[in-house]
């Protein structure tokens, strides 16, 4: 999905001017920051002042942090919002994946809503995947595409080095174009649902800010440049996805590039949401697949929902945007600084205090603005 975003991150620059460079920079900082302390919320101090891993997974610091109301409440709530997140996920690579085809194959007489049902076929071999490591396998192969699809788009938009002006950055934005571009910026880094579970999988989990770090800094690097080459070639007529942009010829091979890549990335929040569901129904048994029927039964449920969700439901963009707005800022934002605030709070120091609880209240605004956008537009889609 990141990619994805990526793609749209000139458009984003179209609406926010300068001020969008600054954003991809902020963007970085602000999700490598509450990655960092909501990793820190899975340890503890023993008497000894050793660090501890006592808690595995997001439910794990939900439910610690609301022990005092309820024991389980907080996982309860965290594990509805991932899943809704992860599943709206899902569909929309569905839903992608066959806006792609329809484009790539306009000469064949097949809709797009078939060419979905297709590429659902593709992914049904997902019903099978039982553990992490082929997942990372799909998404280094993932991770490789979406350098392809970039790298290509950069080389054409050198070759047009002779169109590049800084006069068509805007200085003065409209403040809900600004708002479309904070949201593509900040979701172009969100990962924070898969970190607890990368974190606890690494070799030598202590590397892991060190990871995090880098990461990031090179995903700033990269889509600073690109953002910005890409900008610099089309100004004004930047479209949404900058791929929409590129000549014909090069259109269909990014296009089927981008069919890849969204196929490729369907099975890691489809893995994520199913164990999440699947713990919960064999009560914590997942690991070691006690019940192989009801795993199977579990995954491939699930999957049967992302075609139907896809077929069937309109406006789905729309749909996105909104449970994007809740679920991605919730998960993002709203709930590490939260938490890293209750299990910590005796142990911060006042600037880290006031950090985490300026995190809250800008994941609260990002939430807030992106819902009153997406309401704002459903009497122009019923129309």
């Amino acid at each position: 999905l990141q990619g994805i975003f990526v793609l749209g991150l000139p458009y984003a620059l179209l609406h926010s001017g300068y001020s969008g460079l600054l954003l991809i920079v902020l963007a970085a900082a602000l999700c490598c920051y509450t990655g960092k302390i909501l990793i820190a919320c899975l340890y503890e101090e023993n008497e000894d002042g050793q660090l501890i891993r006592e808690r595995d997974t997001y439910e794990d610091i939900a439910n610690a942090c609301c022990k005092n109301l309820s024991p389980r409440l907080g996982g309860i709530v965290v594990n509805v919002t991932q899943v809704v997140e992860l599943i709206m996920t899902c569909i929309l690579y569905l839903v992608i994946s066959g806006n792609l085809l329809s484009q790539s194959f306009p000469y064949v007489p097949v809709t797009e809503k078939t060419w979905s049902v297709i590429a659902f076929v593709t992914l049904l071999p997902c019903v099978f995947i039982r553990t992490l490591k082929i997942v990372s396998k799909l998404s280094q192969l993932c991770s490789l595409v979406h350098f392809i699809i970039v790298l290509v788009v950069m080389i054409y938009c050198l070759t047009q080095i002779h169109r590049w002006s800084w006069a068509k950055f805007r200085l003065s934005i409209e403040f809900e174009d600004f708002l479309v571009a904070v949201g593509v910026i900040i979701f172009s880094y969100t990962s924070q649902i898969f970190l607890p579970t990368l974190e606890g999988n690494m070799k030598n989990p202590e590397e892991f800010r060190f990871m995090l770090n880098w990461t990031h800094f090179f995903a700033c690097i990269l889509k600073t440049t690109f953002a910005l080459t890409a900008f610099l070639t089309w100004g004004e007529e930047t479209k949404e996805v900058i791929t929409d942009n590129l000549p014909s010829f090069l259109k269909t091979l990014v296009n089927l590039c981008l069919l890849t890549k969204a196929l490729l990335s369907y099975p890691l929040p489809f893995f994520a949401a199913t164990e999440i569901v699947y713990s919960c129904i064999s009560k914590g048994n997942h690991s070691n697949y006690r019940f192989p029927l009801l795993a199977l039964s579990v995954r491939g449920s699930f999957l049967l929902l992302t075609l139907l969700v896809a077929m069937f439901t309109p406006h789905f963009a729309l749909l996105m945007g909104l449970s994007g707005s809740v679920t991605g800022a919730a998960m993002t934002f709203l709930l590490p600084s939260l938490f890293h605030l209750i299990l910590k709070w005796k142990k911060l120091s006042f600037l880290e205090k006031c950090a985490d609880i300026s995190v809250f209240i800008l994941g609260f605004l990002c939430s807030f603005a992106g819902i009153v956008c997406s309401i704002k537009g459903l009497p122009e889609v019923f129309e």
